[in-house]
């Protein structure tokens, strides 16, 4: 961690602006050819699109190879979709039986997860290699320092290669991508899949928002960084999303000494020992009565606005005046909203992922007419979770090239739920084997407990 947090710094991520704007754009490219030869409109999942539009920025970002996952399936993005597949199933499975060594060759799931990693492992040797031998002997400063609109390899890799140095060690930086690979990718995906569900139903937030993106970006597939800082709704929106959807929902942390914290909903105390798991319900935080004004509510302007609760003792309230990033953050809610985690452990590709999506979605919301084509409330049923939040079929929508108000009869956007038995292309990102879904819709009535 200590390695990988300066490589996240502004002039860094001044040029990976540049690649979301590029993956985007390539996403937007083959998406309005698909709609060209749709005769005008076309049925896709975005969860899938935005699951390999995701994929190609981390790739680009991190390791410096474009895995193109928008416009192609190649054996490489299979097995990572894959391995991402198993993690998720592994997360909920209750025994380990992969801890059982003859098994990994035995039972057939197993046996190709092993080979899918042996290929990925097999990629990530070869670029971590040409990393190392073609490394700089540049200290810290010099790294932060460097101008990365003129380098030919401005990914982090590159980044920790001559970071590390001699100490440098293959294994050692493939876990570290593997990590970055995982943790950044389904995230961004299941946040932009919900922004858009969570907007295509209200098209006064949806007008709202475009009229902003065309008075900062306009036409331009290509946002500067002093243009992205302009935006003020968009990013609420996000931020929004993340407080209904968070990714991941639930938290894991391990007491490193023996404490005494307060009873939630009482005034007694709770003893911790030292070495017990902490499970944090992100999901119950971000949706408790006592913290949140109509917590169930998408509210994006709710980050507007001060709120507090005298009746929850020590907690100072969400003031957006102290916001010390440019996005709300858990500093603004007093760590009721943890979207990215808090403290020495909190995610240190937030801003990234921030910035991320900011592209993606205004670019999305400000070229695309959108319809909803499955049922809201059936959407919400059928939540699948794990390491994240997904839907549990994909989010279909009907998309056609945008109208602007001017050009329309009646001067609204169609956003209207479509009961059509339309199927979307076939790009889904992986198989649906994860477990049966867990529906936390019934949660969210127990969320001050």
């Amino acid at each position: 961690r200590r390695a990988i947090v300066p490589g996240f710094h502004d002039a860094f991520l001044n040029r990976m602006i540049r690649t979301f704007s590029d993956c985007t754009t390539r996403m937007k490219s083959r998406i309005n050819g698909e709609i060209d030869r749709g005769k005008g409109s076309v049925v896709v999942d975005l969860e899938a699109e935005y699951c390999s539009l995701a994929l190609d920025i981390i790739g680009i970002a991190v390791f410096n190879y474009d895995f193109n996952s928008v416009t192609s399936m190649n054996p490489i993005i299979k097995a990572v979709y894959r391995m991402l597949q198993e993690a998720e199933w592994r997360s909920k499975f209750l025994i380990p039986i992969w801890n059982v060594e003859p098994l990994n060759w035995v039972v057939p799931r197993l046996r190709a997860f092993r080979e899918d990693q042996k290929l990925l492992n097999d990629t990530l040797d070869g670029l971590i290699e040409r990393a190392v031998s073609s490394k700089s002997s540049e200290d810290l400063e010099q790294l932060v320092q460097r101008d990365y609109d003129n380098v030919n390899d401005p990914s982090l890799l590159r980044y920790l290669v001559d970071l590390r140095g001699e100490e440098a060690t293959c294994k050692q930086l493939r876990d570290d991508l593997m990590t970055m690979l995982i943790a950044g990718h389904e995230t961004t995906a299941s946040l932009l899949t919900w922004a858009t569900y969570l907007i295509v139903q209200r098209p006064d937030l949806l007008e709202r928002v475009r009229d902003e993106v065309d008075e900062v970006l306009g036409d331009s597939d290509t946002p500067t960084w002093a243009q992205l800082k302009q935006l003020d709704l968009l990013p609420r929106i996000l931020a929004e999303a993340l407080r209904l959807y968070p990714q991941p929902p639930l938290l894991i942390r391990r007491a490193l000494a023996e404490d005494t914290w307060p009873q939630g909903g009482g005034s007694g105390r709770v003893s911790v020992k030292r070495g017990s798991d902490i499970f944090i319900s992100v999901w119950n935080l971000h949706r408790s009565p006592d913290l949140w004004e109509n917590p169930l509510e998408f509210d994006p302007d709710r980050w507007t606005r001060p709120y507090s609760n005298p009746a929850v003792q020590g907690w100072s309230g969400l003031d957006p005046g102290r916001a010390n990033g440019r996005f709300p953050n858990e500093v603004v809610a007093d760590f009721a909203f943890l979207p990215f985690g808090g403290g020495s452990r909190k995610c240190v590709g937030d801003q990234f992922a921030m910035l991320e999506s900011i592209v993606a979605f205004a670019v999305a919301m400000r070229d695309f007419d959108m319809v909803l084509l499955d049922d809201p409330e059936q959407i919400e049923r059928e939540l699948v979770t794990g390491a994240t939040i997904h839907t549990k079929d994909g989010l279909r929508v009907r998309l056609s090239p945008r109208r602007k108000v001017k050009d329309r009869a009646d001067g609204k956007t169609d956003l209207s739920h479509d009961d059509t038995d339309s199927k979307p292309k076939q790009r889904s990102a992986s198989e649906n084997t994860v477990m049966e879904p867990t529906t936390l819709a019934s949660v969210s009535s127990n969320s001050s407990s």
